[in-house]
């Protein structure tokens, strides 16, 4: 493929992040991951599947009311789209 692993960007991220905090406590490191990873995953699936969101479930292996709902959390939709 001939580009970094996703494992390797997300390793590498978090290095830097623990790294920045020094010697501060982290707190609620999972769900900042999740959420950081997982509008930009919403967003390039949506785009691929031109907007056709139970297309973009099925990619997803998410239903399709679930993935509404994480669009909406993400403001990626609004209520009535």
């Amino acid at each position: 493929m001939g580009t970094t692993p996703i494992e390797d960007c997300i390793r590498a991220s978090l290095e830097a992040y623990f790294t920045d905090l020094g010697a501060a406590e982290p707190t609620g490191v999972y769900a900042m991951v999740v959420r950081a990873a997982e509008r930009p995953l919403l967003q390039v699936v949506m785009a691929r599947a031109g907007g056709n969101q139970s297309r973009a479930a099925q990619w997803l292996g998410l239903n399709r009311n679930t993935l509404r709902k994480k669009l909406q959390e993400h403001q990626l939709i609004t209520p009535t789209d």
